[in-house]
Formats: C-alpha cells, sequence, structure tokens
C-alpha cells in the first residue's frame, strides 16, 4: 500500500475508488467525521441547543454515529445527546443487539431509553410474524411502520428536539429505488437528509450518515475498535430491498461512485418532485391519536388486520 495522499507521512490503509484518495488511519477517521459535520451543516440539521437523541439499534451504523455525535457535541454542552433502542421481539438477534447499545451507551455516558413492541403494541415481531405468514406483506413491512412509531413517541415523550438516525448512503439510495420500484416515485420527495414536520405530535428526524457509504462506516467502527453486532436479521432476506442492495452494489464495483450519482439526482430532482406532490394533511388517528392521513393511522391499520388491536 502506498502513502496517505493526504498527510503523505503514514502508509495507507484504505482506497477510495470514486476520489482516487488512499488514506492511513488517522486521515480516514478524521476525513468521516468531517463528512458528518459538513452534512450536519449543509443541511443545517441541529441548533446549538438542540437535545438530540440518536436511535441505537447495537448494529454498525447506529453506535458508530452514536460514537461520532458524541465527539461532535462535545463543543455543545448546552446540547445534551441521548439514545433510544427499541426492541422489536426477534428472539437471539435482537437480544444480542440490545447488549451491544446497552455497554456503548455505558460506556460513552449516554442516557439510554428502551422501548419495545411488546410494550407499544402488546405483541413481539415474531409473534407477529407467525400471525401473517399467509398475508401479503413482508416481517420488514411491518417492522418498518411499528418501529418508525415506536422511535417517533419515544423521542416525542422524552422531549428532544431532533431524532438522528443512522441511514447510510447506501440506505438511502436503495430506499429512492425502491420508491421507483414501488410505483410511488413521489415518495422521493418524503425521502430526505431533514424530514420536513408536518404535525406537532412528529418529532424532527436527521440523517447524518446519508453521504457516508456503508463500507466506510464499517471500516470507521473497526479502526476505532467499536463494538457492535455483525449479524444481519433474520428476516431481512424476504425484502425487496436485498435484492436492490446487491444490485447497488454490483454497479458500485463497475462504476465507483455510482451511489453518489444516485443520490444527487434524487437531490436534484426533489425540488420538481416536491411541487408535483400534494401537501399532506394529517389529523389524529381515530384510535391511538398519532398522527396519521386517514381515519386510521397504519399501525393501527396493520394491528387490526392482524385481530391483535
Amino acid at each position: 500500500m502506498s502513502m496517505c495522499t493526504l498527510c503523505k507521512k503514514r502508509e495507507a490503509v484504505f482506497m477510495r475508488p470514486y476520489s482516487g484518495e488512499r488514506l492511513c488511519r488517522r486521515c480516514f477517521c478524521k476525513s468521516i467525521e468531517n463528512k458528518v459535520r459538513a452534512t450536519i451543516s449543509r443541511y443545517e440539521m441541529f441548533q446549538p441547543d438542540d437535545k438530540i437523541m440518536v436511535g441505537v439499534s447495537g448494529g454498525k451504523d447506529s453506535v458508530t454515529l452514536l460514537h461520532i455525535l458524541t465527539k461532535i457535541e462535545k463543543a455543545f454542552p448546552d446540547a445534551p445527546l441521548c439514545a433510544v433502542t427499541v426492541d422489536e421481539g426477534i428472539k437471539g438477534y435482537r437480544d444480542e443487539a440490545l447488549k451491544f447499545a446497552v455497554e456503548n451507551c455505558r460506556k460513552l455516558g449516554i442516557e439510554h431509553i428502551l422501548t419495545s413492541f411488546k410494550q407499544m403494541y402488546g405483541y413481539g415481531l415474531d409473534e407477529i410474524v407467525n400471525m401473517i405468514q399467509k398475508k401479503e406483506l413482508t416481517p420488514c413491512s411491518y417492522c418498518g411502520v411499528l418501529r418508525r412509531r415506536a422511535l417517533n413517541t419515544t423521542a416525542r415523550e422524552a422531549g428532544v428536539d431532533k431524532l438522528a438516525t443512522a441511514h447510510n448512503l447506501d440506505d438511502e439510495t436503495q430506499t429512492m429505488i425502491l420508491n421507483i420500484l414501488h410505483g410511488d416515485a413521489l415518495r422521493i420527495a418524503r425521502v430526505k437528509p431533514v424530514l420536513t414536520v408536518v404535525h406537532p405530535k412528529l418529532v424532527p428526524r436527521v440523517k447524518p450518515f446519508c453521504e457516508v457509504p456503508e463500507r466506510e462506516v464499517a471500516f470507521y467502527a473497526y479502526l476505532k475498535k467499536i463494538e457492535f453486532q455483525g449479524v444481519p436479521c433474520p428476516y431481512a432476506g424476504t425484502a425487496l430491498r436485498n435484492d436492490v442492495r446487491t444490485i447497488l452494489n454490483r454497479l458500485e464495483e463497475k462504476h465507483a461512485g455510482m451511489k453518489f450519482t444516485v443520490f444527487r439526482s434524487m437531490e436534484r430532482i426533489r425540488p420538481a418532485l416536491e411541487a408535483m406532490a400534494e401537501e399532506v394533511k394529517l389529523r389524529e388517528c381515530k384510535k391511538c391519536g398519532e398522527p396519521t392521513v386517514g381515519e386510521l393511522c397504519k399501525p393501527c391499520q396493520m394491528l387490526e388486520k392482524l385481530s391483535i388491536a
């Protein structure tokens, strides 16, 4: 391996195909931290006195985001940081992840709040999966909707100003392609680094990792010796996202920078999509009181279909 492109002093340990940079350990880690800072600044994600909650699953992305934001927020003592973990109720998998989430929060001195599907909905995901085997939706469809609700409710009850999630560049590009494949291209208007708040019960969500490739998040965690769960969710293979991930990774191998190209293309056309999309007017769900477009919110609809509401 050659010398670092930036400092020209130390041996490079990482090569970025899309930029041609060869980086040493120190310069690589600094570049990731600087990219997160630049993303936060570019999209004006935080105010100096914001109370921030980080969604921490125990996986590499969320735990690494927690470490980086903790480092950044040391310069802003008036901006307290806390974390939330949602226990979906996936036997073995989530039990192990929870241990990593708890331990990292303890090491960093971060207040950690735990909630669960069982606590909020009366059933864990494993139980729900057993009930939907003959239904049209996948486990990931249920999990995504119920998890987003759990995160928002917990963040609102904690009184935080922003909810930071660890969606990386790969996640964002996958979601954009998925919206097209699902025939809902206008939904891309709502997939952005800072989600627009359209109801007082919704906590603003931000994505500081949206321009960091998944591979680089993982390497940062490795270099910093951050402990996280590396086993994938047992239900992940059932989702269409898995196929989109494979396609994008193959394209990235052949055409370096493809994920950035997709992300930036969507960023450029989003204003036009926002102009075309109808303004979302939310009311409160007649059953649970949470924000919704129709009379019943999506989580309540799902739970009713399972006859467990």
